[in-house]
């Protein structure tokens, strides 16, 4: 199964293309300090580099997967839009995956001799909400199945939820951690982390370091997510409608409330 993937909840353009042999095409677009993100113009310009890369087609695509969020709103609109298209243009399925999940399933894979689940740290995933808030989601590793293994090798890790994003100020950091239990020794990633680096800290949350790629959403992780969902639906299921999930309501809408209510 070919699969092409995208996420633009963040600032960020992350694309990438999982072949059916298991080899996995990345590309993305970060935008520089003071820079717009690239959305609508670097979104599909990535993905025709991708598929030249490896030398496919559209038309050889047999799965489409999104970021749903919770993310930027005009990033969730291009992103989801951008999907929906091309996947009614191909004929093929769309499948959206939780941005959460995506952070949270890279950080519980172990980048090289796999650990027994029991062994690694929960996962904060932490998206920057703007407002001074944070988009936060709680997950534990779990396996599917002892035997399990990914293609890359790694064990086949699925990112259990322990509490659904939410948007959460500083001041309620600890009580969101509290509550998602899991104990201690949590981890945090995802550019929510690294804007309020100091709060996760002050509450004993573990910050990765400012470079660590665990902090940028990986299509590619995306792409296997969005496969695994594919291939667990039963003949017949009708996929469930792919929405962004914004968690919260639109700046745009609270302007009009308030400018109503003046």
């Amino acid at each position: 199964m070919n699969v092409l993937g995208f996420d633009t909840a963040t600032p960020s353009t992350a694309v990438a293309l999982r072949l059916d042999d298991g080899v996995t095409l990345r590309g993305r677009d970060d935008p520089g300090p003071g820079e717009r993100p690239g959305h609508t113009t670097r979104l599909l310009p990535l993905a025709h580099g991708l598929l030249a890369e490896a030398g496919v087609r559209f038309a050889d695509v047999d799965l489409i997967a999104v970021g749903v969020g919770p993310g930027t709103f005009t990033g969730l609109r291009v992103g989801v839009a951008s999907a929906r298209g091309l996947a009614q243009s191909l004929g093929v399925e769309l499948v959206g995956v939780s941005t959460p999940r995506v952070l949270a399933e890279a950080a519980l894979r172990p980048p090289a001799a796999p650990r027994p689940p029991r062994g690694r740290m929960p996962v904060l995933a932490a998206i920057d909400a703007r407002r001074g808030e944070a988009f936060l989601a709680a997950y534990a590793a779990a396996a599917e199945r002892p035997d399990a293994r990914l293609r890359d090798g790694a064990d086949a890790i699925r990112a259990h939820e322990l509490a659904a994003p939410q948007a959460v100020p500083p001041a309620d950091f600890a009580g969101f951690v509290s509550a998602a239990g899991a104990g201690g020794g949590w981890l945090a990633v995802g550019d929510g982390a690294t804007r309020f680096r100091a709060e996760l800290q002050a509450v004993g949350v573990t910050v990765a370091p400012e470079d660590s790629p665990l902090h940028r959403v990986d299509a590619g992780i995306l792409c296997d997510l969005a496969a695994a969902q594919a291939r667990g639906a039963a003949p017949g299921d009708r996929p469930p409608a792919v929405l962004p999930d914004y968690c919260r309501r639109p700046d745009a809408e609270l302007a009009l409330e308030g400018a109503a209510a003046r």
